[in-house]
């Protein structure tokens, strides 16, 4: 698998259309009108990783984590959300500046979007400012618990820094809340074999 691939897989490069959930999964039947969106997005969460933990089979898995991703693309602001898809776009085309630019707006305008805090921890990743990341990546934490994503992300940059158990740590913590990453599984194994060979 090639490095910009597990790079996605990873920090959620790509940023979904975030279609409405399907009301058809048990996870998505909630009592829609006793709650506020946010409840509402909390509950819906909850109901996607008990759903991720019992996952038969990989392909299920790979459903419910892209829902996941879905939701947490989501703002309570279209513009927000609009703008997060030019910074990946800006991204994607190599034009770090514009999109650093573009994230550098959308976190001081709308600091409790997570997804905007981890579109600039990657970006951060990318060019080689770990220290940043890595801050960022505890904004995002401090707001989404559950970020396999952040948390994976925190684990790459503790590899590439040669801090072996802090990455082994991140990425188990990673996989607590999402046990069907292969990579990180991966990850995991390769760390525990260097640390039984030190």
């Amino acid at each position: 698998m090639g490095y910009f691939r597990v790079l996605c897989m990873v920090f959620g490069f790509t940023v979904f259309a975030a279609p409405a959930m399907a009301r058809d999964g048990a996870e998505t039947k909630l009592p829609l009108q006793n709650l506020s969106a946010h409840e509402l997005r909390e509950e819906t969460l909850d109901r996607l990783f008990a759903t991720l933990h019992k996952a038969s089979s990989e392909q299920a898995a790979q459903a419910t984590e892209q829902k996941i991703w879905e939701l947490w693309s989501r703002s309570d602001s279209p513009t927000a959300e609009v703008l997060l898809g030019q910074a990946v776009v800006a991204m994607n085309a190599a034009n770090n500046a514009a999109s650093l630019e573009i994230l550098d707006r959308v976190v001081a305008t709308y600091p409790t979007y997570a997804e905007a805090w981890n579109k600039r921890a990657t970006l951060y990743f990318m060019i080689g400012d770990y220290d940043a990341s890595l801050a960022d990546i505890e904004k995002v934490l401090e707001l989404e618990p559950r970020h396999f994503g952040a948390l994976s992300g925190r684990g790459m940059i503790y590899q590439r820094q040669g801090k072996w158990g802090a990455a082994l740590d991140a990425y188990q913590e990673a996989l607590k809340m999402n046990p069907n990453m292969a990579g990180v599984r991966n990850a995991v194994q390769e760390l525990e074999k260097r640390q039984q060979d030190i």
